[in-house]
Formats: structure tokens, sequence, C-alpha cells
């Protein structure tokens, strides 16, 4: 896919996928000299200091001059349409031109290119085996080894003509029948177009041919007469190719200060564009762990749905997510996707902020103090001890009130004796649940007496609100159809208004940690019409207790539900461990099913995360110290730490600023600078991405905290709740981290680290 806007002047120059990770590994000078190339270049590629010329024996691929040192690739793809694909020393451009090689797929029609030597020499690399150290002179010399036998192929069990069908690059087919190693894969896969990595990755996996086919290729084929068609057209294939076009001076300067890292926010792959381009005939989730795209295919889908809107100054399309953080984040991103344009036609705010605006507009003298769910225990505490009430404790009380009557937006007793209270565990009779609705009626007065509310009141009172709007909506909609088509100007102009739908459309983002009062104000906010609600999100990665069903409640995604698998920001081995912490507990898909993270892979590579225990938490922080002087080679801005308490947070910041490492600690508005370490509470790490990053304190007692065994005898399935949600922060934690991760604790290490020690 290719991220578009217009350049004021001169060529597009589009950069191709994966020539970023060799143009970062420049030195800064030569970075910078690429820098003003780019820029330069856009404006009047006919200067004469880039020495443009065309490569022999290449109809397509041409040098131009960065510095006296350095030349830039590029392949012509037409008029002034350039395609970048590598930056090389001189001495590296004129020799063995064979060597380049690129084209269009005949199975995906993308574009692509791939330096066989850059890859037959990644392969030497890493298959050469250093020589053994000398034995010691007194050891006895080595039995004599006869010939080893030659080592199996990896994919020895599919023929030429199966890889090519499944999209593999033909002219690296030869050297992918020499892989005899996993290394030597992850050599290939580092260099060769990005679809041939996945198919070769899963395939190794053990994914069935006929799977990846499916799952891989199919998604990106093009059909048959298109192949036939735009075998040549470059034109064509461009918009099919996974390239990023270059048309700002401030994208380019993203990808060489953060390497790829930033690229991938706004970065969609084929298989994910065709979620974005579908027609869904109501409600569609798109689900997937960590880093597989699934706010990128959020923000792509929100940019497609603004293209389908007739011109206007309105705002139709609704892009929310659970918190001030990542609507900020979603904002930016947005912005560098669509540019001001698309931004006009889009309503970001999260759905605290959106129930807010509801309510202030039913009741604008509002002046109740907000208050957080903690603040609202205490106040079932000191209820339960004025009433004398013992039958029920103040946190089984305050769940229920929370998850059960705001969160279902329950109304009325009657109401809360029909509903539904799964996940709950313990049952309740029906001469319980009048003792519980008349506690939280006066728990209600007691908040209203105090001139206090919490979010979840407001969510809920901001359901019920647009609710009602939607079925006076339906009203004048019934009576309208009874006349045959014609409005009641009088009721009409009566409302100082036309009563409408909020919005035409909906995206979500973090769609797991909604309410379930959330989703029934943002279904009553659109109309039950085709591409309605559009919702990203993964319940493994659910740290708030919200667990909904979204079919009860009006938002029905059953067969518009697909799950993405493949993970463009972390690696491998950071994946494989955040995997295991996760352990063998159920999570559920949103709509009553299990979720699963069956399949789910990287297509990257890197080191093992590193774990470290310490005596006491002093101790550990020098270990922490010590590992960000470790990464010295990483910008500071590009490291985070994540802690599981406030106090600890204020302590590190401490010792950071005491050892000349500048912290930044991440607040509810994001962090509090642009320089430096940045610290936070696990919770505040949603939705952000480090390139190194250490998980501090994940000690017995800190991860999951102490007081949550006090559940599993007295209420097994709120344990068993609070357990997966400490699995969850854990799991989100250690996905924060792209290329390095490290785990720190002191005392004894959480009970979810265990699978990640060797046994015995």
């Amino acid at each position: 896919m290719t991220v578009t806007s217009t350049p004021r002047t001169g060529v597009t120059l589009r950069l191709l996928d994966k020539a970023d990770k060799e143009i970062v590994k420049l030195d800064r000078a030569v970075l910078g000299a690429f820098y003003k190339f780019q820029h330069d270049f856009r404006r009047n590629p006919d200067a004469g200091g880039f020495h443009l010329k065309q490569l022999e024996g290449h109809d397509r691929l041409w040098s131009a001059r960065v510095n006296r040192e350095w030349r830039a690739l590029m392949i012509r793809l037409g008029g002034d349409d350039w395609l970048l694909v590598s930056v090389k020393h001189r001495g590296h451009v004129h020799k063995n031109l064979e060597r380049f090689n690129y084209g269009i797929n005949h199975i995906t029609g993308a574009i692509e290119y791939v330096d066989l030597q850059v890859v037959e020499e990644s392969l030497l690399r890493r298959g050469v085996t250093p020589p053994a150290a000398p034995a010691p002179p007194s050891a006895p010399a080595p039995e004599p080894v006869g010939p080893q036998p030659p080592e199996e192929p990896l994919f020895g069990a599919y023929t030429d003509r199966q890889l090519a069908d499944l999209g593999v690059t033909e002219p690296l087919i030869p050297i992918v029948r020499k892989l005899t190693t996993d290394d030597e894969l992850l050599g290939l896969a580092e260099y060769a177009p990005r679809h041939t990595g996945e198919v070769l990755l899963r395939l190794r996996d053990g994914v069935p041919y006929e799977e990846v086919m499916e799952q891989v290729t199919a998604p990106v084929a093009v059909a048959e007469p298109e192949r036939n068609l735009d075998a040549d057209d470059w034109q064509a294939a461009v918009d099919r190719s996974q390239t990023v076009v270059i048309t700002d001076d401030e994208s380019l300067q993203s990808i060489l200060e953060e390497g790829d890292f930033g690229r991938w926010k706004i970065f969609l792959h084929p298989t994910q564009e065709k979620l974005v381009r579908r027609r869904y005939s109501g409600p569609a989730r798109v689900g997937g762990g960590p880093g597989t795209g699934k706010t990128i295919v959020a923000l792509h889908r929100v940019r497609h749905l603004v293209g389908q809107l007739l011109p206007g100054h309105t705002k139709p399309v609704l892009l929310t997510t659970f918190n001030r953080n990542l609507a900020a984040d979603l904002r930016a991103r947005l912005l560098s996707l669509g540019g001001p344009d698309v931004l006009a036609r889009v309503d970001i705010a999260h759905v605290d902020q959106l129930a807010t605006r509801i309510v202030s507009e039913a009741d604008p003298g509002n002046a109740k103090r907000r208050i957080d769910d903690a603040s609202a225990l205490r106040e079932w505490r000191e209820l339960l001890v004025e009433t004398g009430e013992t039958r029920w404790n103040a946190e089984f009380l305050s769940d229920e009130w929370n998850q059960v009557i705001l969160g279902q937006a329950v109304s009325s007793r009657s109401d809360y004796f029909q509903t539904r209270r799964a996940g709950r565990g313990r049952s309740v009779t029906r001469a319980e649940r009048a003792g519980i609705w008349q506690l939280a009626e006066r728990f209600t007065q007691r908040l209203e007496t105090k001139g206090l509310e919490t979010h979840r009141q407001v969510a809920e009172r901001a359901a019920r609100l647009e609710m009602a709007r939607k079925a006076r909506i339906d009203r004048r909609a019934e009576e309208r159809e009874e006349r045959r088509g014609l409005p009641n100007l009088h009721v009409e102009a009566g409302s100082g208004a036309w009563l409408r739908y909020r919005y035409r459309y909906i995206v979500v983002d973090e769609a797991q940690d909604l309410s379930a009062a959330h989703w029934k104000m943002l279904r009553a906010m659109v109309p039950s019409e085709p591409d309605d609600i559009f919702l990203v999100g993964d319940t493994h990665q659910r740290i708030y207790d919200n667990q909904v069903t979204l079919g009860s409640l009006g938002v029905h995604i059953r067969g518009r539900s697909t799950r993405l698998t493949l993970s463009y920001r972390t690696t491998r081995e950071i994946l494989r461990d955040a995997i295991r912490v996760l352990g063998d507990a159920d999570y559920d898909d949103l709509d009553g099913d299990t979720d699963t993270l069956a399949g789910y892979r990287s297509v990257l590579h890197g080191t093992e995360p590193s774990l470290r225990g310490a005596r006491s938490w002093d101790e550990e922080m020098d270990l922490v110290v010590e590992q960000l002087r470790a990464w010295h080679d990483v910008p500071r801005e590009a490291m985070a730490i994540c802690v599981p308490t406030n106090d600890m947070v204020t302590q590190l910041a401490d010792r950071l600023a005491r050892s000349g490492i500048t912290p930044s600690e991440i607040t509810q508005d994001g962090p509090r600078g642009d320089q430096g370490v940045h610290i936070g509470t696990m919770y505040r790490f949603k939705g952000l991405e480090y390139r190194c990053l250490i998980i501090a304190g994940a000690a017995e007692g800190l991860v999951p905290r102490a007081s949550v065994d006090a559940w599993e005898h007295t209420d097994p399935s709120r344990h068993r709740r609070e357990l997966h949600r400490a699995r969850s922060l854990l799991f989100v934690a250690a996905t924060r981290a792209r290329d390095a991760l490290a785990v720190t604790w002191h005392g004894e290490p959480s009970r979810f680290l265990a699978p990640l020690f060797p046994p015995g």
C-alpha cells in the first residue's frame, strides 16, 4: 500500500519498504546528505549535481549522487515518478550489475527489488561457524570424525512451482533451495521482499501449504486478468506495493531519526488493505495480537470512510478509543496519514470525553466533582458502616454497580432483575437483587448529596440519553414513512433542529477496554446501516475490568470478524516470551466465544530478552541504570521503563536523575517532556512503543499485587479476572518493546515469569 499526498512541486519520490533499513545504518553525516538529496531531488531531478544516469543493462534502474561517496539507486516508474530502492557506496554501484533484480511479482502484482549479492553475503555471515578453540596441551587428541551427512534443506518438501505460486520472489528460489538452518532463513528474510519473508517463515513454522496460500498469499494476490493486463504497468503496480511516498521532509526525518520504527505507524500491508476497503453489511471487528497493525487498519479505515462522504464541513466520522493519551496519538497519526482535509471530517474523542459532552448538553449547569473507582469504593465502605449492612462487602457491591448496573445502563429495578450477569461468578437470587438495588439507590443518593459522580455514572447517563434520542429518531422516521416520506415541518421546527444521528460511521480503537455502557452509547449514535461500526482490539490486552458481549448490546459482529496474525513491531524472541507470560488462560472474543493467539508470529528477529533479579529495590534500580547505559547507541527518547506503582516511578526518576540520565515521566497527558527516558506505570504504556524497554519491579507481590490472592476463596471469579488482568498488563508491557526487552525484579520474581526460566 502506498501512503500518498500530492507534492507541492517537482516529482514524486517514493521509498521502497526495507530501503529505510539500509539507509538508517549510514553514519550521521551521510544521513544528512541523504536528507538534503531527497529534498532537492523532489524539487528538480534534472539538477546537474545529481549526475543522474541509467545503469548499464537496466531499463529502469538509475543512480543519483547523494554526496561524493554515496549514490541512490532508483527505479523510474514513469514520467516524474521515482522509487528509491537503495543507497550504496559508489564503489559498489557499478560492479556485478546483474545482481540488481527488480520486477513486478506475478502473484501479488507488487513491485519487488532485491540485491542478490547482499542476500548471499547475509547467508554466508550466518552460515559460517567460527573455528573451535585449540584444546589445552594436556587434553587427549580428539577422535577423528567421519564425514557428516549434509543437513536437510528447509524447503525441500516444496517444488519451485509451489513456492512461486505462493508469491516467493522467483530469482530468490535457487537461494531458498540452499537454506538449511533457521539462522540462514532469518538472514534471507531480512533482505528479501516482505511477502517472500512472510511466506517462508510461515512454512518453516509448520503452517500447512494450503493455509499459507489462504492466509498470506490469497489476500494480496491479484486476479488472473489483472496480472495479464498489468504485467508491465509499473504505475498500477506501485499502488499494490509496500512503499511509502515521501512527499515532505518531516516524514523522512521521522524515519531517519527512529530507524524504520516510526514508519510502521502509518504503513499498511496489502492483507490489511483488503480489510480497510471492504464493504461490511454491519458492524465489523478486526482482532490480533500487539503490533499486528490493528490501529493502522483503523486509521486507514477512517481515511477510507472519509473518502466515501459527500463534500461538506461536518464531522460524520467518529474515531474513539479508551483514554486521552490514545486519542491524542490517534489524532497525530491521522494527520500524518491523511492530512488536514481528512482530519477536518473526523471527530476524535475518547469515550469518557464523548460521554461528558453528551451529559453536558443535557445538563449544562452540572458542577459535580468527578471521582475515580478507588474513591467510589471508599464511599461504598463508609455507606456499609453507616447502614450496618453485613450481607455484602464493599468490593462486591462496587463491582456489581460498575459492571452490571452502570456498565449495562440498567435504569430500573425491574430491568436489573432481568439483566445478565455474565462473568460475575457468584449468582444472586431475586430477593438478593432487590436488596442490592436498594443499596445501589442509596449509594447514588449519597454521591448526589455530596456533589460527586464517577466516570461510569457519566457513561451510563450518556448511554441512556443517546438511547432516548435514538428512540425519538426512530419514531420520527416511522411517522415520516406513514406520511409517505413527507416531513412534519411543524415538529421539526419546534425541535429547533432536524433530528439526526450524530454520526454516519464510528471507528473504535482498543475496543476491549470499553464498558457495556460505552457500547450502548455508541450504538445509539449511528444508524444501523452498512459500515456503521468498525472496531479493533485484542482481549489479551484488556487491562480494565470491562467484560462485554457485543451481540447483547446491539453490536452484531458475527460473520464479520477477522484476525491479524503477523506482528510488524516486536521480534520473535520478545513475542515468544510475552505469549508465555499469558499461560494457558482463556480469553473471550468480545462476543461470547474464545479468542486465541494461535498463528500469531513476528517477521522480525532480535536478541533474547534479559532477565535479572536483585536482593532489594535499591539494587534493582542500579540494574536499571546499568541496562540503560548498555544501550548507549540508542537515543534516550527511544527507551522506556515501566513499573507497577506510582511510588516506584517517582523513586526511579530520582535515581536516574542522580545518575546523569534525564527521566521523563508519563502522565495521563503523555510524557512530560520530549527529552529523556520515559518512565511510567504499566497502565500508562497502552498504545506506546519503544526500541528498548525495561519492565522493572516484576516481583511477586507487585505483579500481581499481593491483595489479589485474598479473593481466591471468597470470590474465585474475581480472583480469576484479576489474575487475567495482571497477566494482560505484563503482556502489554512486554510487547511495547521492538528491539530489546529487559525484565528485572527484587526478591522473588513474579509467578507469571516462571515459564521464561529454564527447567530445574
